[in-house]
């Protein structure tokens, strides 16, 4: 199959992004969105290549009238489409369902996986649940596909998933280690691997921004990670919790009073670095502001943002006995040479070593950001989830009719 019109969705609990694709030489078309669904005033701006920016404020019911105001930009004046027929699919990026990974077609089995693990997922997997059943009912000839976050973790080794419970809990109620922004550390593993001209690279991912996680990879294939089982894990991130005891949260239950609604949403929305830092959100923005005028508590928070990531760096340096090279991507991990530098500061005995200027001036984009005595290529990779899905539903649509003739 070829030239493919690939349409990528990304829900949010309130948001819709679209990027269309022309596959598969991974052309993008256009690309738009739009935030407060299901308000009378919901922003909306789209463009479409070589177009100028389009920005409007209307009402958006829910998510099947935000894909609605999607197609009419695509197929209206000024759009990119003649007709919504003419694409091959819409591409997703859920987070996890019970038994299932890799990528699927969104049927409603898959849609009764992801509610089973809705406890695990609570800010993901309700709107894209939601979103999905919405949009297949308006648009019920469209292929539906997601790749799952957890699909690029699926070859990690059993001894890198388990945690030390009894074999009951991991065969009846699937208590393991997953790993998510697998579409992200995919992109740029695999955009590193070419610019260092090196297949078999060893690699560390560094996906930092308002949610973070790290990856280890060994040609192309991750082989750990810092996540545990829930989004909620590893890395602190901006007010979700990360690394946290499992006795800790007995006693706040048992010892201290606190109910489990008011645990649940102070772990997911209270805690992070807005809980360490004491500001209004845990946007890294907000924490260095607060830090500039002063605050500890923000100091704090930075602090342990560095100490995690290279507390990662470490293991991971471990597991891959050395690296190639380490990458920064996400929104913090692109736009912030304070973090980088922090990161980076006294490994030079692992053969980490920083260029000041190169470090200052990579701000959202490629570059390469390490010494040239360092060992190890620092660099810095805008990611691209986006390709990625449009990639892995293309490939789907491809094995899909092989598989019917």
């Amino acid at each position: 199959m070829s030239d493919m019109k690939i349409l990528v969705a990304n829900i949010g609990s309130t948001s819709f992004k679209f990027c269309l694709f022309s596959m598969p030489e991974e052309r993008i078309l256009a690309k738009g969105g739009m935030e407060r669904i299901g308000s009378s005033e919901a922003p909306f701006q789209f463009q479409a290549e070589n177009q100028p920016l389009r920005k409007s404020v209307q009402p958006v019911a829910d998510y099947a009238a935000a894909l609605r105001l999607a197609f009419e930009a695509l197929t209206g004046e000024g759009g990119v489409l003649p007709s919504v027929g003419e694409l091959s699919a819409i591409g997703f990026k859920p987070i996890i369902a019970k038994g299932y990974s890799g990528t699927q077609e969104l049927t409603e089995k898959v849609l009764a996986a992801m509610e089973s693990f809705q406890t695990l997922a609570p800010a993901h997997n309700p709107p894209y649940i939601q979103a999905v059943r919405l949009i297949r009912g308006e648009f019920p000839d469209i292929p539906l596909i997601g790749t799952f976050e957890t699909a690029f973790y699926d070859a990690l080794p059993e001894s890198a998933c388990v945690f030390a419970v009894p074999q009951e809990w991991r065969r009846r109620f699937g208590i393991r280690r997953y790993g998510y922004h697998g579409a992200s550390h995919r992109y740029v593993a695999e955009r590193a691997a070419v610019l260092l001209k090196n297949p078999a690279a060893r690699l560390i991912s560094c996906h930092l921004g308002g949610s973070s996680s790290m990856a280890a990879v060994r040609a192309g294939v991750a082989v750990e990670s810092s996540w545990a089982m829930t989004p909620q894990s590893g890395l602190p991130h901006n007010n979700r919790v990360g690394e946290f005891d499992a006795f800790a949260l007995l006693y706040l239950m048992k010892d201290c009073g606190l109910g489990l609604a008011e645990v649940e949403r102070t772990l997911m929305k209270e805690s992070g670095l807005k809980g360490i830092a004491g500001t209004p959100s845990g946007d890294l923005r907000d924490i260095l502001a607060a830090v500039d005028r002063g605050s500890a508590e923000a100091g704090l928070a930075l602090e342990y943002l560095v100490k995690s990531i290279r507390k990662y760096i470490g293991q991971f340096l471990v597991e891959l006995n050395g690296a190639d090279g380490i990458i920064f991507t996400g929104g913090i991990g692109e736009n912030s040479p304070l973090v980088r530098r922090l990161v980076c500061a006294d490994l030079d005995q692992l053969g980490i070593l920083l260029d000041p200027t190169a470090n200052e001036a990579a701000i959202r984009r490629e570059a390469e950001i390490s010494a040239a005595a360092s060992r190890v290529h620092l660099l810095t990779i805008p990611t691209s989830e986006e390709t990625v899905i449009a990639r892995e539903a293309c490939l789907y649509l491809q094995n899909e009719k092989e598989r019917n003739n």
